[in-house]
């Protein structure tokens, strides 16, 4: 809400009448010409009715300031009553329509002498045209009104330390983010995509369509995603799919983050009951189809689990809700053998959809994403859900296809698929190159086999020029059916982006940055540099901390204000010995009671410095990832060696551009190993592998494992498995297990909570530096976590770094 700032003086009615805008302009003088006594000179002289007239014009639909706003309230309604006018009702209400700066400098400020206007404004070294509060100029108010909106601002940046900066979250890392989104910034490119997609749903055969969306680092290509999700997710399933890491396993890494996506919750349901419910419904429509009863109890009851009814279909474990969820799957079994064939998995997939929405229970939908990941479950678990063990022998990748394939057949009935592959750059260096080859395979096969489907590649114009030249022709003609370029956006669009995220803590750009300032942020290319340039600023403005590149130094305080700085310091000194002396007291009665050492560092003083120093914008990303990723750690994930390994490969590869070292692999003849890589620095050989598979696999590769710990003995082992999967019970895995730990060599370690999150932390920083996503270098980066505890991983180790403080 705009607001002004008012002074009024006069008694008992007024005689005088100042107001200030937001911008600090004084707008409106004016004296009463009924008390002229001192104002014959004065040009604005004015009836009081004309006063009052001209106040309530200027401060309609606005915010009023005044200083001790109770003194003010009492001078206008005198003045309405003697002018014969009626006092307006919106005034009445001081908190709804007046805000008091001595009230709220009571808040900011407390046990403060005084909170007159001359002290505060001299407490907090406030000026006016380089001229401090002068006690001879006071009670004029145009004087006073000034000062009032100095203090005012005063006060709303003190508060402003209490709240985040706005700018600093300008990165979206997935489409299921909330942002604030500038609609008018790449409209046009935003109703490509949303053409795309109604040109999919109008096709008779429900071809799949590809795009391109090009863009430099930080020009909002995932934003735009976000804008697309936050339009579609309530009708289109929208499958998020960042860069695989293992050649041989891409088409699963793509699966196994689409299930992630389809368990994303979308108002009250996740994705994938969305997608079931629909599909029902859209099956019980058809033209065909001879309507029972009881599809129309089912589809009464599913509007009902729309609107968080969890028990609309029947209270869990009862044989009401099983027979109607075995319902609803033997529609959609019969639908699908009537348009396909059952093929492989196709059917068994459909049944641990349906079996996966019929859960309320997290633990059982849980075990059911994995389920439906070709994880093999333990016997237990398998018993617990009512679904089939796959057998161990399955192609991962030939049943991802076909997973992908069903999901776009049976989108068919629904709205079109959109699936959107982010932070594909790293696919661009040399060591990933089998990685790429297989990405385009595995692009190629999904535009073969999944209809119905807006496939998406968000890219760097480079990279997109590489891709060409190495992808099929037949690849790069379907995936860029539609190419989107972002541009950079004007300076205006980039001023109303600003404008739009500083409404979050209700104060304008102007009154936060100089015109300096905003013409360095303008200045900035792409979108999140400008939005990074606006929180560096922000925090030196409002948080006192220089500028990273210390373009602009923080003054040099002058001998007053450095005077006043002081005299704050010691009056805070004074407050902590009277508190020390307080608890002396009171505790001098009682034996044992007083801790002298908490004593002597409350009265020891911390003298505050001139500046903070510029926050290390590794440190930022690196506190606000872990928070994400603890949030987000008993989220249902897809666990896999190829994923970890991949992972680990990654962090490696990036690591070997500080600390030299080669990467290998150990066989045993034809014996299938857990996935693994060998580390080899300064003659040493560190072994690291994972191990996430159940049952007989397990058994079978950790025993394989262990003869490769027994044949190298100068080498060290570390078989890894998460702590979130499954315990291994049977007798054969728990005595391996048992084997590796006891020989001298190998260890077997559960990856702890701590563990995992370090570990996807590490690898999130390397694909954000590789993607641009943080301005940063990588050695920067990667120098920072070898040299700090908090954040150091003991993986750290096999590369040949020492723990800070070892």
């Amino acid at each position: 809400m705009d607001f002004v700032v008012i002074d009024t003086e006069g008694n008992p009615t007024i005689t005088e009448l100042a107001i200030i805008d937001s911008q600090g302009t004084v707008i409106y003088e004016g004296f009463c010409d009924g008390s002229i006594h001192g104002f014959e000179n004065v040009l604005n002289i004015k009836s009081l009715k004309t006063l009052l007239t001209d106040f309530l014009t200027i401060t309609e639909n606005k915010k009023i300031i005044c200083h001790y706003a109770e003194h003010d309230l009492e001078i206008l309604q005198r003045s309405f009553q003697q002018a014969g006018l009626t006092f307006p009702d919106n005034l009445k209400f001081k908190k709804n329509k007046f805000e008091c700066t001595w009230m709220l400098a009571k808040d900011c400020f407390p046990n403060l002498e005084s909170y007159s206007l001359e002290y505060l404004c001299k407490y907090l070294n406030i000026k006016n045209n380089q001229q401090y509060f002068n006690p001879n100029m006071a009670h004029h108010a145009r004087y006073d009104a000034i000062f009032t909106y100095h203090l005012y601002q005063k006060i709303r940046l003190e508060n402003l330390q209490k709240k985040p900066n706005p700018f600093s979250s300008s990165r979206v890392d997935t489409p299921f983010q909330h942002h604030l989104d500038y609609a008018n910034t790449y409209h046009r490119e935003f109703q490509t995509l949303k053409t795309a997609l109604n040109n999919i749903k109008l096709d008779p055969n429900h071809q799949s369509k590809g795009v391109v969306v090009i863009g430099e680092p930080g020009t909002g290509k995932t934003h735009l995603m976000m804008r697309l999700a936050n339009e579609k997710l309530t009708s289109n399933r929208l499958l998020f799919i960042r860069q695989p890491n293992d050649a041989k396993s891409v088409l699963y890494h793509i699966y196994g983050r689409i299930l992630e996506s389809l368990v994303e919750k979308v108002g009250n349901l996740p994705q994938l009951d969305a997608l079931i419910i629909n599909i029902f419904r859209k099956i019980v429509s058809l033209p065909d189809r001879d309507v029972k009863q009881k599809d129309i109890d089912i589809l009464k009851s599913l509007y009902d689990l729309e609107d968080n009814n969890l028990n609309a279909l029947g209270k869990e474990n009862t044989q009401t809700k099983l027979s109607n969820w075995k319902y609803i799957e033997k529609t959609i079994n019969e639908w699908w053998l009537n348009n396909y064939s059952a093929g492989t998995f196709a059917l068994p997939i459909i049944q641990g959809m349906v079996k996966y929405c019929s859960y309320t229970d997290y633990r059982y939908r849980n075990i059911t994403t994995r389920w439906l990941s070709g994880n093999t479950l333990t016997d237990e678990e398998a018993e617990m859900i009512g679904l089939p063990n796959w057998s161990e022998e399955i192609s991962k990748e030939t049943f991802s296809l076909e997973a992908i394939s069903v999901l776009g057949k049976l989108s068919s009935l629904d709205e079109p698929l959109i699936i959107i592959f982010d932070q594909l750059e790293t696919l661009g260096y040399p060591h990933n190159r089998d990685i790429l080859l297989n990405f385009a395979e595995a692009i190629k096969e999904i535009f073969t086999h999944v209809p119905n489907s807006l496939i998406i590649l968000n890219l760097f114009p480079d990279r997109w020029e590489q891709f060409q030249s190495i992808f099929d022709q037949s690849i790069i003609g379907r995936i860029s059916q539609y190419q989107v370029y972002l541009r950079q956006p004007t300076e205006t669009e980039v001023k109303s982006i600003l404008q739009l995220k500083i409404q979050a803590v209700d104060i304008s750009l102007e009154q936060i940055f100089s015109p300096e300032d905003l013409e360095d942020i303008l200045s900035k290319t792409p979108i999140r540099a400008a939005l990074n340039r606006a929180a560096n600023y922000y925090d030196y403005r409002v948080n006192k901390i220089s500028l990273p590149d210390e373009r602009k130094p923080i003054r040099e305080l002058e001998p007053n204000e450095k005077i006043e700085q002081q005299l704050k310091f010691l009056q805070q000194q004074q407050q902590n010995i009277i508190q020390v002396l307080n608890k002396l007291i009171q505790a001098s009665s009682l034996a044992d009671t007083v801790d002298i050492n908490n004593l002597q560092e409350e009265l020891t003083p911390h003298p505050p410095d001139d500046t903070k120093i510029f926050i290390n914008p590794v440190i930022e990303y690196l506190k606000e990832h872990h928070h994400e990723l603890e949030q987000k750690y008993h989220n249902a994930t897809i666990i896999s060696d190829s994923d970890d390994i991949g992972k680990l490969r990654t962090i490696a590869e990036a690591f070997n551009h500080i600390h030299s070292f080669k990467l290998t692999q150990f066989r045993v003849g034809k014996r299938v190993l857990p996935e693994h890589i060998v580390i080899e620095t300064s003659q040493k050989y560190n072994v690291i592998g994972f191990l996430e598979t159940n049952g007989t696999s397990f058994t079978t590769r950790i025993g394989n494992f262990n003869q490769l710990v027994v044949n190298h003995p100068e080498s060290k082992f570390y078989l890894i498995r998460d702590e979130r999967q499954p315990d291994i019970t049977g007798a054969v895995g728990k005595e391996r297990i048992k084997q590796l730990n006891n020989s001298k060599n190998g260890n077997f370690v559960l990856f702890n909570q701590k563990d995992r999150i370090l570990f996807d932390l590490i690898y999130d920083l390397i694909i954000s530096i590789y993607n641009k996503d943080l301005d940063t270098d990588l050695e920067t980066a990667l120098t920072f976590v070898t040299t700090h505890q908090e954040w150091y991983h003991w993986i750290f180790n096999q590369f040949g770094f020492t723990q800070p403080g070892n």
